[in-house]
């Protein structure tokens, strides 16, 4: 596949998040940026030895830091390549992905439960979502019955512990709030 430098640069176009432009690709020895991600390879601050950082484009701060390896001399790091670099997006790409769906599953949580309701024995899917807001955090906890139709919705505290029991209580005093 040829490239035109003069041709403009599409993937700089192309955005990994809403609103954040890629970079333009780059690699050097000891810094590589395409594919909406950035390596560096900086001094290891813990021993004598060197890290690679991994950033997305757009963000402050690396998603991953890890360990790299010494090059030949052993006392220089070992250069980028192609290989290294797919590899280390790859691993990036995995870890931010874990962090996301676990700090999803912190701030969101769901039971399913039977409860009475109007004197009838009711299946109702409660749930609880925590908004993380540095000054006011708080929750939001929903019913909703089996067709998926929300029965009640209130705020609750941020450390309100969702349980099966929680659950019932909430729902046969009548979905009071839990402020």
């Amino acid at each position: 596949m040829s490239h035109d430098d003069n041709a403009p640069d599409n993937e700089a176009e192309t955005t990994v998040e809403p609103n954040v432009r890629r970079d333009p690709k780059t690699q050097d020895l000891r810094h590589w940026k395409d594919d909406g991600w950035s390596a560096r390879i900086v001094k290891n601050e813990d021993d004598d030895g060197w890290a690679v950082e991994m950033t997305r484009d757009g963000a402050r701060e690396p998603a991953l830091i890890g360990p790299w390896t010494m090059g030949r001399n052993k006392k220089d790091p070992k250069p980028l390549d192609t290989s290294a670099f797919h590899t280390l997006v790859k691993t990036a790409t995995e870890f931010v992905s874990r962090s996301e769906q676990q700090r999803h599953a912190i701030l969101n949580k769901e039971v399913r439960v039977n409860a009475r309701i109007d004197d009838v024995n009711t299946e109702v899917r409660v749930t609880l979502k925590i908004i993380p807001d540095d000054d006011f955090p708080y929750a939001t906890l929903t019913a909703t019955d089996a067709a998926g139709d929300t029965l009640a919705q209130v705020k609750a505290p941020a450390n309100f512990k969702l349980s099966a029991t929680s659950a019932v209580t909430w729902i046969e005093g009548g979905f009071r709030s839990q402020n």
